[in-house]
């Protein structure tokens, strides 16, 4: 009765392959999910004759399935090790016969099949690294995965697929922390004409990913376009994928000078970003510093905390554009002069101390970067703003 259960599962991948059924195929090919996985498990030893069974698959892939069966049994056992092999070399005996292949109906197995040897990938170097061994499939994956890029990333109709298969490239990448491997990819296909012939999902991932990527580089011009265009094309019905967007695009738009509101903070449960919106509105330099400092690992983790740092100069500006305004307002004759001993005071009082010395240096820059308008008077330790527009508008140009 166990060898049946195998012997059904070859002849559905037969029918599958017979009728070109391109997901039928795909969902046989899936290695983690219920059903067939544990089927082919409980059954695979007590196949009598498995080389006559394998025999009648066609298009020669027989030989495939076999480790792909294996890798199966082993990921049951979980023994991931030593599944990643087997899957890995079913990989490799599957991609010349799909290559051949005509259409696209190849590409939804040929898909599973690259997502769950990373995911298995992973698997297996957690397993060594719980062994006291160097991992090294995730590496090993990725090779198979630039094989496939470059099998399917030319011209012809599975040339649609090739995204997804970076996006599973830039997974590892960010992984490993090899991201300098990406950009033989990105060239590939930001070189190629057609983008918006690739599956809408594909194209979010890759906008997101490369706008990571931007932001890594401190290119926040191209990573607020990138990830913008990720969250408008996200389907609403992805909060999660949202937030991951947003992780990244909020901290590029404050750089921008943008405020997010407080509703989608709410929202999408980005609450580590509330105190840095706070203090860039009021301008208070102890909240963002107590708020980095809470959220330091969660920052760092996401890689953008050295560009969250950088706004300090930012509420520096903010909260001497709020004593400009109360001193209008209390002696519009003395408006555009502001002394230094003020602002030291203020932020005195909030528990973010700064010496004369250290706040003439931060005014300078403020002045240097255009963030203000006027002069310093170094002998009268007065900040003489501009009459017109001394803090000009911000928003679009990089702050930082």
């Amino acid at each position: 009765m166990a060898a049946r259960g195998v012997q059904e599962y070859v002849a559905a991948v037969s029918r599958a392959i017979e009728a070109k059924d391109g997901e039928a195929l795909a969902a046989l090919f899936r290695v983690f999910r219920p059903g067939y996985p544990e089927v082919v498990a409980n059954g695979l030893d007590h196949v009598r004759d498995m080389a006559r069974l394998l025999n009648r698959v066609p298009e020669r892939l027989g030989e495939m399935l076999l480790p792909l069966m294996q890798a199966m049994a082993a990921i049951q056992r979980h023994q991931f090790t030593d599944a990643f092999g087997e899957m890995l070399q079913s990989a490799n005996l599957l991609l010349p016969v799909l290559r051949n292949w005509e259409g696209t109906w190849a590409l939804p197995p040929l898909h599973v099949v690259v997502h769950d040897l990373r995911v298995l990938a992973e698997k297996a170097d957690m397993e060594q690294r719980a062994a006291s061994k160097s991992p090294d499939k995730l590496k090993a994956a990725a090779s198979f995965l630039m094989k496939v890029f470059g099998a399917i990333a030319g011209k012809g109709p599975k040339k649609v697929g090739s995204l997804y298969v970076a996006c599973q490239l830039f997974k590892i990448y960010f992984k490993l922390g090899t991201l300098n491997l990406s950009k033989s990819i990105i060239r590939v296909i930001d070189s190629s004409k057609g983008f918006d012939d690739y599956p809408a999902r594909d194209q979010v991932t890759y906008k997101y990913y490369t706008g990571r990527l931007d932001v890594f580089n401190d290119a926040f011009l191209q990573a607020d376009e990138k990830l913008g265009f990720a969250l408008k094309r996200c389907h609403r019905s992805k909060p999660f994928n949202i937030r991951r967007i947003l992780r990244y695009l909020v901290p590029v738009r404050l750089s921008l000078g943008y405020l997010p509101s407080p509703a989608l903070l709410h929202n999408y449960q980005l609450q580590e970003y509330e105190g840095i919106v706070q203090a860039m509105r009021t301008g208070d330099v102890r909240l963002l510093r107590d708020t980095l400092s809470a959220n330091e690992d969660r920052f760092l983790r996401a890689g953008v905390y050295l560009l969250l740092e950088k706004l300090e100069l930012h509420v520096y500006r903010r909260l001497i554009r709020k004593i400009h305004v109360l001193q209008r307002a209390k002696d519009p004759s003395r408006a555009h002069q502001v002394r230094l001993e003020v602002v030291v005071r203020a932020l005195a009082g909030r528990g973010a101390g700064v010496d004369m010395d250290e706040m003439e240096g931060l005014v300078a820059t403020l002045i240097a970067l255009g963030f203000v308008k006027g002069y310093l008077s170094h002998k009268s330790k007065v900040i003489v703003l501009s009459k017109q527009d001394p803090f000009p508008r911000l928003t679009g140009r990089v702050l930082l």
